[in-house]
C-alpha cells in the first residue's frame, strides 16, 4: 500500500437551523462534521436572526472554521450527507424552507468555483448579515478572493438592515487526538496492524510519525531461520536501534508537528526478548533495557491493538515477507501473552487496548472511525 501526504485546507462553512430543537441541531451537525469533514478549529458564538427571504420561526447560526483533505465537490456531497441525516428534505421549488439544518460553504481557502452545484465564495454572503457577523467573529482578517478586502471591512459595508442578536448559548467544539494527546505509542501482535494504522493516524491528524526499521535489521531473516543461534544479536541490535531512534525523534521539535504516533514503544523489546531468550541471555538483557527504559519519554497514551491469532495469521500471510511466513500460532501467542503480563504489571502508562478482530479499519471507513473515537475517549 502507498502513502501519500494528504494536503490540508481550511475553508468556512455556515450553519443554520430553525426547526426543533435548534441548538441541538447545530451539535450535532458540528460532531458530524468532525467525524466527516476534517479537524474544526473555531466555532462563532450562537446568533439569532429572523428568517431572510421568508416567514418561519427564527433561526439560529453560526459560522465555523475547519481544515479539511477533501476537495471541494466531495465536501459538498458530505455536507449534504449531513444535512439529510439530520433531516432536511430536499428542497421543493426555488423558495426558501424551514430547515433543522442548512449548511453553506462560505470559502474555500482562496479558491474561486464556479459549477453547476457549487459557487464559491457563497453569491449571497457580502448581503447576509447573519453570516458576516459571526465570520468576522472567528475570522475578521479573511481576505475575500474576489473583494480583495477583509471580511471584518465587508460586514462594514454590507447594506443588510436586518438584527442579529448574539446569544449566551455554547456550542461544544469536538477535541481532536492531537489537541488531547502529544505523543501516542501503538503496539500489537506481528501482523495486528499497527503500523497501517499509525500512518492513518498521522496523515489524518498532520503528526510527525515513528515507524520502526525492522526492515534494516540483518538479523531478522537470519533469525527465524535458526531461533536460538540469533535470538540474542537480534534483539540487542533491535533495542539499540529502538533506544536510539526514539530518543533522536522525540527529542527532535517539530515546528508543523507538535504531536507524535509510533509503531512501537521500547518496551516491545523486553517482550519478545522474554519469548526468544535463554534465561542467561535474558538476564544480561534486562539489565541493559532497564538502563535505557529509565531515559526513554513516556507517551500519553499506549494503545495495545488486540487481533486473534487466526486473523494475525492470515494477516501475515497477505502481505508476503517471505521471513514470516513459517511464524507457528504458539510463537504469536506467546508474544501476546508477553503483552497482558506487561500491562497489567506495567502501572505508569495510560493504556487502551482496542479489539480489532472483527474491524478492517484499511477498507472500512467506518471501522477507522469506531477505532479514533475509542482513542479520543482514551481510557
Amino acid at each position: 500500500m502507498q502513502w501519500f501526504m494528504k494536503i490540508f485546507r481550511t475553508t468556512y462553512l455556515s450553519l443554520g437551523s430553525n426547526q426543533g430543537d435548534k441548538l441541538q441541531n447545530l451539535q450535532e451537525a458540528i460532531y458530524l462534521i468532525a467525524d466527516n469533514i476534517g479537524v474544526i478549529s473555531k466555532i462563532s458564538s450562537v446568533y439569532k436572526t429572523a428568517a431572510w427571504g421568508f416567514k418561519s420561526d427564527q433561526f439560529y447560526n453560526i459560522c465555523i472554521e475547519i481544515s479539511t483533505s477533501l476537495n471541494p465537490e466531495t465536501l459538498l456531497l458530505e455536507i449534504h450527507k449531513i444535512e439529510t441525516k439530520l433531516g432536511r428534505l430536499a428542497k421543493s421549488g426555488s423558495e426558501y424552507q424551514s430547515r433543522p439544518i442548512d449548511i453553506d460553504i462560505l470559502f474555500f481557502e482562496q479558491e474561486i468555483i464556479f459549477s453547476k452545484d457549487l459557487i464559491v465564495p457563497h453569491k449571497d454572503l457580502l448581503n447576509r448579515k447573519f453570516v458576516l457577523i459571526p465570520l468576522t467573529e472567528i475570522s475578521p482578517n479573511f481576505i475575500h478572493p474576489i473583494e480583495k478586502q477583509r471580511i471584518e471591512t465587508c460586514l462594514k459595508n454590507c447594506s443588510d438592515t436586518s438584527e442579529v442578536e448574539k446569544t449566551n448559548e455554547i456550542l461544544n467544539k469536538p477535541i481532536t487526538i492531537s489537541e488531547k494527546y502529544n505523543y501516542i505509542a501503538i503496539e500489537g501482535n506481528i501482523g495486528a496492524g499497527k503500523t497501517t494504522l499509525t500512518k492513518m493516524i498521522a496523515d489524518d491528524f498532520n503528526a510527525k510519525k515513528i515507524l520502526e526499521r525492522f526492515a534494516d535489521n540483518p538479523f531478522l531473516p537470519k533469525f527465524y531461520k535458526d531461533n536460538e543461534r540469533y535470538a540474542f544479536p537480534l534483539e540487542m541490535s533491535f533495542l539499540a536501534d529502538r533506544y536510539q531512534q526514539l530518543s533522536d525523534d522525540i527529542a527532535q521539535f517539530d515546528l508543523f508537528k507538535n504531536f507524535i504516533v509510533s509503531d512501537y514503544y521500547i518496551f516491545k523489546s523486553l517482550i519478545f526478548a522474554q519469548v526468544t531468550l535463554q534465561k542467561d541471555e535474558y538476564y544480561l538483557y534486562r539489565k541493559m533495557f532497564d538502563i535505557m527504559y529509565k531515559e526513554i519519554a513516556k507517551p500519553d497514551l499506549y494503545i495495545y491493538l488486540y487481533q486473534n491469532t487466526p486473523r494475525l495469521i492470515e494477516n501475515i500471510k497477505y502481505r508476503g515477507r517471505d521471513f514470516e511466513q513459517n511464524i507457528e500460532p504458539e510463537y504469536l501467542n506467546k508474544i501476546h501473552e508477553g503483552y497482558v503480563r506487561f500491562i497489567k504489571t506495567e502501572k505508569n502508562l495510560n493504556t487502551l487496548i482496542i479489539d480489532v478482530s472483527e474491524l478492517n479499519f484499511v477498507n472500512n471507513p467506518e471501522d477507522y472511525k469506531t477505532v479514533i473515537k475509542q482513542i479520543q475517549k482514551g481510557i
